[in-house]
């Protein structure tokens, strides 16, 4: 059987075509293995998690708290509070580390190339402490500034750097940033959402103090991520949510917290989604990541230079440990129109600035197509894309 057996969407048409599905970078497609472990929870094990002691808790806990065990495995990492995503783990990094350690004078150092879920919290939380943020530029070659990095360091308490940008694919040097940002007693913060699709990360080796991903990204459910944290750093977070299971003791005069990563996850967790994700890293830890991230980068490789040879613009480097993202502009024919007259042959790209404006308004441009490569996908489809866009070109362009 191949990657592509796995996964029951993949053999669906949309409007009278094969699905070619080329939005992985916005989410990737869930093998049965997920679906089937998800579904078996809603069948036989619903309940809910922690405090309870009859048999259907008692396997919703196993099943919730297996996947928090599975990710420390994962990134060899001590502290993982689960989340409702990259998103709500950077918010909390923001109420909860940023909120306790940050006043007013101190600098916040984050990159153009920031999704906006690095940037809009940050943002929010300048304008409540007065806190100064710092951006490092894209420089023509699709990469950070770094001369202007070294410089931003002076003062800073915090880096806020992706991994790898959704728009160009590109793997920033993190193990630089990193050491460059220590060395000025400044903690750094990863968006890794696009990084761990496609490269296996010790976080312990890695060096970062927070790192935050999502579940979807990776084969797993929607509804759920991770935040890692550094143990010396978990130590100075307080909880910004209140409610149940964050607690140890609630009193009329008060209320004591919890000491492990419950304390970061108030209220009835994400218990499917947990169990869908454990899956999804057991049906990943069976595939050679690397060998599969060096066949998906050639396949963009190729995607990318033959979009150039057609006249396009292409964002982005793709390189050795950049991920398959190819992001472009057909020189007279707009990008909605043109993901539309894809979508009309069961071509599932994605358009507009991706989350990501400041970076786009950097390279001058309000958007792009982009068509993003995971393991499912095969040059057999790279090579139809590139013949559908020339029909497409012949007769629109």
């Amino acid at each position: 059987m191949s990657i592509r057996d796995d996964f029951p969407i993949l053999k669906r048409e949309v409007n009278g075509f094969p699905l070619i599905y080329l939005d992985n970078a916005a989410t990737t497609q869930k093998p049965q293995i997920v679906l089937d472990a998800m579904n078996e929870y809603y069948t036989s094990s619903n309940a809910n998690v922690h405090r309870a002691v009859h048999t259907l808790a008692g396997e919703a806990t196993e099943g919730y708290e297996k996947c928090r065990h599975q990710l420390k495995e994962w990134f060899n990492a001590e502290r993982v509070v689960l989340t409702s995503g990259t998103t709500e783990a950077i918010n909390l990094v923001a109420h909860s580390w940023g909120r306790a350690n940050l006043s007013a004078g101190d600098v916040i150092v984050l990159t153009e190339m920031e999704h906006h879920s690095d940037i809009v919290p940050w943002q929010m939380l300048a304008e409540e402490r007065n806190v100064e943020l710092r951006y490092v530029p894209v420089l023509e070659d699709f990469t950070l500034d770094m001369e202007v990095y070294a410089a931003s360091l002076e003062g800073a308490k915090l880096v806020c750097v992706v991994h790898t940008s959704n728009v160009l694919g590109v793997r920033n040097p993190l193990e630089q940033i990193i050491q460059m940002a220590h060395d000025n007693d400044a903690l750094v913060l990863v968006d890794a959402a696009q990084g761990v699709p496609h490269e296996r990360i010790d976080f312990q080796d890695f060096g970062a103090d927070f790192m935050a991903f999502s579940a979807h990204k990776m084969c797993g459910p929607t509804g759920i991520g991770a935040l890692l944290i550094e143990p010396e750093v978990f130590e100075k977070m307080q909880p910004f949510m209140g409610g149940g299971d964050m607690i140890e003791t609630v009193t009329v005069e008060g209320s004591t917290y919890q000491t492990d990563e419950h304390k970061f996850e108030a209220g009835t967790p994400k218990i499917a989604e947990a169990v869908g994700w454990s899956a999804a890293l057991e049906w990943m830890s069976k595939l050679d990541l690397k060998k599969e991230h060096q066949r998906l980068i050639k396949i963009a490789r190729w995607v990318a230079e033959q979009l150039r040879s057609m006249g396009m613009s292409v964002y982005g480097r793709h390189e050795e440990g950049d991920s398959a993202v190819v992001s472009f502009l057909h020189p007279k024919i707009h990008s909605e129109d043109l993901a539309h007259l894809f979508d009309s042959r069961g071509f599932a790209v994605r358009t507009g600035h991706h989350c990501a404006q400041p970076l786009l308004h950097r390279l001058g441009i309000s958007g792009t197509v982009r068509a993003s490569f995971y393991l499912y996908n095969t040059m057999d489809e790279a090579q139809l894309f590139i013949e559908q866009l020339k029909e497409i070109t012949e007769r629109f362009g």
